[in-house]
């Protein structure tokens, strides 16, 4: 489980900055997607590791809440840049 979610909280980061390297507008939306859709599987592989009592409640709210910030933060640069490339 640990190596999962060093998997997946990794790619999220990776693919952000392939994002921001992008060579167009749909490309950007693609790479933000994949990285929306790693960086919920991070938050499965904590939900996880929680209930296997890996995580106490403590380390599992802080880390959670972080994670679950930047998926927020991703969905909403997805849906900024969908309109943006709906509106050109």
């Amino acid at each position: 489980m640990n190596k999962q979610l060093l998997r997946s909280g990794t790619a999220v980061g990776a693919l952000v900055r392939e994002a921001q390297n992008a060579e167009s507008k749909a490309d950007f939306i693609h790479k933000l997607s994949i990285a929306q859709k790693e960086c919920d599987e991070a938050l499965y592989w904590i939900e996880l590791l929680h209930q296997t009592k890996y995580l106490n409640e403590k380390e599992f709210k802080s880390i959670y809440e972080e994670a679950f910030a930047i998926l927020k933060m991703i969905r909403s640069a997805i849906i900024t840049s969908k309109k943006s490339l709906h509106n050109s």
